[in-house]
């Protein structure tokens, strides 16, 4: 027999399963920020250095993102299959995520048409993504992220273009890896 609940109840009831879909989307973020912001600081980073030396292909490096996008995917699979809860706010982070992807790639099929100058608009697309991501989760830290990649991309901006390979790397460092590795923690100590 099911018990009718209260109203204290039934609010109780959706308070925590509010805060279980935002630790559980939290948990799975801090993956793909951690993910995402190793790669792509290690393709700015290789591509800066291997221009640097003159090494006539540094491009070379951006294969890295074949794999990730494959373990992006996989891992958000899986953290979606043991879910314990399906949330609407999952749903809107998939969906912004696609898209902002999706513009990125767009962008890089017209790097031609920009003069090669895509990675401070690609630093302000990811900031797109991670500050609504810290917003839909409530994190300041993540927010603050995606401030410092719109700082990273201003600053992408006035410098020549190789030059900004090096801001990318050091924009993702701060904007992805260090929230991430914040909210990692911050989920492990409520989990």
């Amino acid at each position: 027999m099911e018990k009718e609940l209260t109203g204290k109840e039934s609010l109780s009831l959706i308070t925590e399963m509010i805060g279980r879909a935002k630790r559980e989307a939290a948990g799975d973020g801090s993956f793909q920020l951690l993910l995402w912001g190793w790669v792509i600081a290690l393709c700015n980073f290789g591509h800066y250095f291997l221009s640097k030396s003159g090494y006539e292909k540094p491009y070379i490096v951006w294969l890295l993102v074949i794999p990730a996008v494959v373990a992006s995917i996989w891992k958000g699979a899986q953290e979606r299959k043991k879910a314990r809860i399906k949330a609407h706010l999952d749903n809107v982070l998939i969906q912004l995520w696609i898209v902002v992807f999706i513009g990125m790639i767009c962008l890089l099929a017209f790097m031609p048409v920009i003069n090669y100058s895509h990675n401070p608009i690609i630093l302000l697309l990811a900031a797109v993504g991670v500050i609504a991501t810290g917003a839909m989760i409530k994190d300041n830290t993540v927010k603050i992220g995606g401030w410092v990649l719109i700082l990273g991309a201003i600053v992408g901006f006035l410098v020549p273009v190789n030059d900004q390979y090096l801001v990318g790397g050091i924009a993702m460092i701060l904007g992805y890896l260090v929230p991430g590795y914040l909210l990692k923690k911050k989920y492990k100590n409520r989990v």
